[in-house]
């Protein structure tokens, strides 16, 4: 995955912030909306593009696009920094592969110990039972 040639083909958008700001919130657009449109990428893999839509699902549209904002700063330029760095972290952890699970055996002193609790406990309660008359 090259970094570079994806930012290329991202789409931003300049928005009014909300928030506090007084008239200055008004009239400069200083919150910047990131979109990707992850199936039209031509520089992601299909390999890639499988496994970012596994693994990215809860976060991409309906049509397969990655929306992200940004308004933390005044600045329009600090915004497009940070949704772009936002952008090739959430990427990159997308692409990660998790591990297999190795199942494993419980050991032999696990085993001997649950044993030995078991029959504690079933004659614990063998105790609380009537006596048998004969």
């Amino acid at each position: 995955m090259n970094s570079e040639k994806i930012i290329k083909e991202l789409k931003f958008k300049a928005v009014r912030s909300s928030g506090a700001g007084g008239q200055h919130v008004n009239k400069v657009s200083s919150k910047i909306e990131l979109i990707f449109d992850l199936l039209n990428s031509l520089e992601v893999t299909v390999e890639e593009k499988e496994l970012l839509l596994k693994n990215l699902n809860t976060r991409l549209t309906k049509e397969s696009l990655l929306l992200l904002s940004c308004d933390e700063s005044r600045s329009q330029h600090k915004n497009k920094e940070i949704v772009i760095k936002r952008f090739l972290e959430i990427i990159t952890n997308g692409l990660k592969v998790p591990k297999k699970r190795k199942p494993s055996k419980p050991t032999k002193n696990s085993i001997k110990k649950r044993l030995e609790k078991k029959k504690k406990k079933a004659f614990k309660k063998a105790f609380r039972r009537k006596p048998e008359l004969e």
